[in-house]
């Protein structure tokens, strides 16, 4: 939560913490604030933004740091929408600005010092393997610049931006390029022999883990914040109602989300062997404690994948699997949609459409069904143009 703001002897100057706000009016009457470090500062910066005002010519003058806007921005944000905002969502912004704040305050300071060019240079320390630490996806480099895209959005709407540096950025790892897998490899799934060879190289510990993800399909931010009261184990359903994403609890992303998913009589069998009080988590870290998702990826599932020939595997992965064995099982798209708690078949179709044109089979049973029609309209034509005697005879 923001720090309330405190009056001053100055209309307009408040202070916040250990800095100050400067509130103002533009001529259509629209509120924008300024930030400062001190009184003066900001006493200084509202005379001259009332100058400005009265010229008609009021310029942001390039003093807001990027640093200052960031920490106000994330606690007030709202979203774009009238959907609003995510606190979800909020949490992996301010994770994403604090780390990325040392790269503005070293390169651009101040908000009107930020150029296309330096989003440029944003993305690429962000793939930069040496800056980071590690290998980022692409996706995790789209997900920090959404924010601070957003940000900049922010920025121009409060008068502090003429423009938004960050709108047209085109987000690719630099070097060669490489061919991309298509859309089934990247939703690739394991086949029943290769599920069976990542259990049985997994740790025992996690064995029912992993089972559950293949044959419920839970995404892991949802099965690692499963209770004990969402399991009913004599109707043999687990009740989806939480996910929980880097450590913040909240409700699924749609109404769909909230699903109650059929268990079957071995599985229900499994976890009535280990159930416990109601709002205990089903399964736990090594301490006691919620289940770290990165410590299980590279200390469980990880090795257990290389193992069993399968490196490429993912939490996604059995997912995957879930949707596949669902259409091999005779699940039809609205079923698997409703299981999954997509929001829309019409996703479910688009992602798994590869698994349904595998299950085509051969097209012989359209021999029997046309050729029956056939052979009755056929008989039809010959009866009318014969005697009832001989249609009879016919027809025997």
């Amino acid at each position: 939560m923001a720090a309330p703001l405190v009056k001053t002897k100055t209309p307009g100057i408040y202070k916040r913490g250990n800095r100050y706000v400067v509130r103002y009016r533009l001529r259509g009457g629209e509120e924008r604030k300024r930030f400062a470090a001190t009184y003066a500062e900001a006493r200084d910066l509202k005379a001259a933004l009332q100058a400005d005002i009265r010229r008609g010519e009021h310029r942001e003058t390039a003093r807001a740091s990027f640093e200052d806007y960031a920490r106000e921005w994330i606690d007030t944000y709202a979203g774009r929408t009238t959907r609003g905002f995510r606190e979800s969502t909020r949490v992996g912004y301010r994770r994403t600005i604090e780390q990325d704040t040392p790269f503005f305050a070293k390169r651009a300071p101040l908000l009107a010092e930020i150029e296309p060019q330096d989003i440029r240079a944003y993305i690429a320390w962000l793939f930069d393997e040496k800056a980071q630490g590690r290998k980022l996806a692409v996706g995790t480099v789209r997900q920090h610049v959404a924010a601070v895209r957003a940000l900049l959005a922010t920025a121009v709407g409060d008068g502090l931006l003429r423009h938004n540096p960050a709108a047209g950025a085109r987000i690719s790892r630099p070097g060669a390029p490489t061919l991309e897998q298509d859309a089934a490899e990247q939703r690739r799934a394991l086949d029943t022999d290769e599920l069976g060879r990542f259990l049985d190289a997994c740790d025992p510990d996690w064995q029912l883990f992993f089972e559950l993800l293949a044959m419920t399909g839970v995404r892991i931010s949802e099965a690692i914040e499963l209770r004990w009261k969402d399991v009913d184990l004599g109707a043999k359903r687990l009740r989806v109602r939480r996910q929980c994403f880097k450590g913040t609890v909240a409700e699924p992303k749609s109404r769909s989300g909230k699903r109650d998913i059929p268990l079957s009589t071995a599985m229900a069998q499994r976890l009535w062997q280990l159930h416990g009080a109601p709002d205990e988590l089903v399964f736990t870290g090594p301490l006691g404690g919620r289940v770290d998702r990165d410590w299980l990826w590279r200390n469980i599932l990880k090795p257990a994948a290389r193992t069993a020939g399968v490196p490429w595997a993912g939490f996604h992965t059995f997912r995957h699997t879930a949707a596949s064995l669902l259409f091999q099982g005779g699940k039809n798209i609205k079923q698997v949609q409703e299981w999954l708690g997509h929001s829309d078949p019409g996703l479910t179709l688009r992602t798994y459409v590869h698994l349904i044109d595998d299950g085509l089979g051969d097209a012989d049973f359209l021999d029997a069904a046309v050729g029956a029609t056939l052979r009755a309209t056929r008989t039809a034509e010959t009866s009318a143009t014969l005697s009832p005697t001989t249609a009879a005879k016919t027809a025997r």
